[in-house]
């Protein structure tokens, strides 16, 4: 056989065969040449299976493991210089949440402004002619910063009074709300009854706060 103008000996399976039978394993040196490239291609097949169990494997896992720490750092990045550039924004959008809550809070009474309020309830419905039949607050109900009291109120008089009234009350300068309305026949007199629960609401001083964290704080324990 010619390959290149050289001529390669002629290569069979029964001389291959032959060859690793005469193999004397105490002269390596001495073996045939397919018998040595054989052998030394199984070593470093051995070579490579050992380096991926011993050191490439863990060192994949470790790249991995990498890897996926800086998508996240890239995340972060990302997220973290988005904030940096709409900081201005932010600034101002705090701002302005801190005004809103200054203006809302403003509107809720503390306690000695709290019986004021209940009067100017009480005087809007005298005003426009109404016949109070009950009118009983309830127990406080306490909040994270303010507490709120539900006030019971039946009232006699003609729906247009009613209108009038309920507007009277979202005009009051502190926060009133109406709840659970039902509208009903007055019997004999004609006239219609208005039943609903009124919710007024106050801010809690210092003291009253520190009060509503105690529990909390004692839960946690």
């Amino acid at each position: 056989m010619t390959v290149f103008g050289m001529k390669l000996p002629n290569i069979t399976l029964d001389k291959i065969q032959d060859e690793f039978r005469a193999l004397n394993p105490n002269d390596l040196g001495a073996w045939p040449l397919i018998p040595r490239v054989t052998l030394l291609c199984f070593a470093f097949f051995l070579l490579l299976v050992a380096g991926w169990w011993f050191v490439w494997d863990g060192e994949l896992s470790e790249l991995s493991t990498k890897e996926a720490e800086e998508v996240k750092l890239k995340q972060q990045y990302v997220e973290k210089k988005r904030q940096a550039v709409n900081l201005d924004m932010y600034t101002q959008q705090l701002a302005e949440i801190d005004r809103s809550f200054g203006a809302l809070l403003k509107q809720l009474p503390n306690k000695s402004e709290i019986e004021s309020l209940l009067i100017e309830v009480n005087q809007a419905g005298l005003g426009r002619g109404l016949q109070f039949e009950l009118f009983r607050p309830s127990q406080e109900v306490f909040k994270d910063f303010y507490a709120e009291l539900p006030i019971a109120v039946k009232i006699n008089g003609s729906y247009h009074d009613f209108g009038a009234f309920s507007a009277d009350i979202a005009k009051l300068p502190r926060i009133v709300t109406l709840n659970n309305i039902s509208i009903s026949p007055a019997g004999q007199s004609g006239g219609l009854t208005f039943e609903a629960v009124t919710k007024t609401f106050r801010y809690l001083d210092e003291e009253e706060i520190a009060k509503q964290k105690k529990p909390s704080a004692g839960a946690k324990k």
